[in-house]
């Protein structure tokens, strides 16, 4: 496999910034960028996450290997990594979904699905064909697969069985998710509960946040067939969490707890811990300030500038964030639930600063390693040779 770039092989990739903690839960701008000390949220906003010991991460950590899997990739988006080593991967704006095998080989899924795909699903802006996620794992066998796909009507959870590199038919879970050029929401993930869980944007029209009857700007939870999973917090809705711009990445820490990165408009990105039934304060509130008027503040924050965060991933150590405008890798070292911070996590610092670009995605290896998939070819980066690529990380 080749060395991406500004990577060395082996060796250690220093860590570029260290944010330091902020007064009273009020976001400031200091010399490397954003300041924040997590607020705890506010009482009935939701179950709090669960109790104990928890995981308890290094205050930094470095990339000490950095090493291409694939290269060549268009427009990538979703990245669903599978227990056999291969990667699924979307690319937007051709409608294409490819395996990617552990030697790095780069195959074409064909097919019925894949034509439906072709046919139906409308690359406009930020919409086209965004997350993937697997029903299960079933190491080299078929896979239930769901695609989150913008079409001419609306954005829809899509799930059918990829056998090889060969899509069946599908079939549509759940429609009239708000779609747009932009704020189109995208990523899915299954959660530790076995419930299917879907991002969603404000679709540019800020009402919808607020409203617990509108699909936009939410966190949902759906079964695999799309209906309403057991224990939602508003019976008979698929609404998980409410009050959100556009949540592109989400991932639980080994004791349950779940976090979610969402782009700000023009001052604050945010990541959330999310909880069922919380409301985030858009678009009455970016960024703090939220707790006063009932929202959940976040537990971290950066000036759109420096991050701009798309896929999130969780380890046994840190959260870690896709910058997209920052061009880097954030991370959140994961403290013990009940510990010194409220919410569980440390001060962010930066990995990666300018060295692969604009990164759409980030998943957790069971090893402990990262794939990040980078997005250089999508309009608004500025390729270089052999973007776009996924890449394989080692941190420690």
């Amino acid at each position: 496999m080749r060395t991406p770039r500004g990577l060395a092989a082996i060796g250690v990739v220093a860590v570029l910034a260290v944010l330091v903690a902020g007064c009273s839960g009020t976001p400031e701008v200091g010399p490397t960028g954003p300041r924040v000390t997590p607020s705890p949220a506010p009482s009935g906003a939701g179950p709090e996450p669960s109790a104990g010991a928890g995981p308890s991460g290094p205050a930094t950590v470095d990339v000490v290997d950095g090493s291409d899997v694939a290269t060549g990739l268009r427009a990538p988006w979703g990245l669903a990594a599978l227990a056999d080593g291969r990667v699924l991967v979307t690319s937007r704006d051709d409608a294409r979904l490819v395996v990617v095998r552990p030697d790095g080989r780069v195959l074409d899924v064909t097919g019925p699905g894949a034509a439906q795909l072709a046919e139906q699903v409308v690359h406009r802006g930020e919409g086209g064909l965004l997350g993937v996620a697997v029903l299960g794992d079933a190491r080299g066998g078929p896979l239930d697969v769901v695609l989150y796909a913008t079409t001419a009507q609306d954005n829809r959870v899509l799930r059918g069985t990829l056998d090889g590199t060969t899509l069946s038919a599908l079939r549509p879970v759940l429609t009239g998710i708000p779609a747009a050029d932009h704020h189109d929401g995208g990523r899915l993930a299954v959660g530790p509960d076995g419930y299917l869980y879907v991002t969603t944007g404000d679709a540019g029209r800020t009402s919808r946040s607020q409203d617990v009857d509108d699909l936009g700007g939410k966190i949902l939870r759906i079964t695999a067939d799309g209906e309403p999973a057991e224990g939602n917090p508003f019976p008979g809705s698929p609404v998980w969490s409410l009050g959100h711009r556009n949540v592109q990445g989400i991932g639980w820490a080994p004791d349950g707890r779940m976090f979610a990165a969402e782009f700000g408009q023009s001052t604050w990105d945010e990541v959330n811990v999310i909880r069922p039934g919380a409301n985030y304060g858009w678009p009455l509130v970016e960024g703090m300030g939220g707790a006063d008027q009932g929202f959940v503040d976040p537990v971290a924050v950066w000036a759109t500038s420096d991050a701009s965060p798309s896929g999130l991933a969780v380890t046994a150590e840190g959260v870690y964030v896709a910058g997209l405008r920052g061009e880097r890798l954030w991370r959140l070292p994961l403290l013990a639930a009940g510990g010194a911070d409220a919410d569980g996590v440390g001060e962010p610092h930066a990995l990666l600063t300018g060295e692969l670009g604009r990164l759409r995605a980030v998943a957790a290896l069971g090893d402990g390693d990262l794939l990040v998939l980078t997005n250089n070819t999508d309009g608004r980066g500025r390729p270089r040779a052999g973007d776009d690529r996924l890449v394989r990380l080692t941190v420690r």
